[in-house]
């Protein structure tokens, strides 16, 4: 266990996709820091975020507790970072 402790959540999406691109701009609009990996740029990134979430649907948003959400809607989006102290 490392005393270093990540604030930062990472979301899987694509420019394509509609639930992608209103997650990403609720996220920028909440000021909440993330690392956005582009499946069209990163294919293989794909594989990483169905073995997360078990599932082919995106985005899927990693928050920094481990835990993660599958096309997640606003408000659950902003309920869980509130829960995690991030808004």
């Amino acid at each position: 266990m490392t005393s270093e402790t990540t604030t930062t959540l990472t979301m899987f999406g694509a420019d394509w996709c509609r639930d992608c691109v209103r997650t990403k701009a609720q996220l920028d609009a909440l000021g909440v820091a993330y690392t956005y990996v582009d499946l069209v740029a990163d294919p293989a990134a794909a594989d990483v975020a169905r073995e997360i979430s078990g599932r082919t649907n995106i985005p899927v948003v990693v928050y920094p507790d481990s835990s993660h959400h599958v096309e997640p809607s606003n408000s659950d989006v902003e309920t869980k970072l509130r829960e995690l102290s991030l808004i």
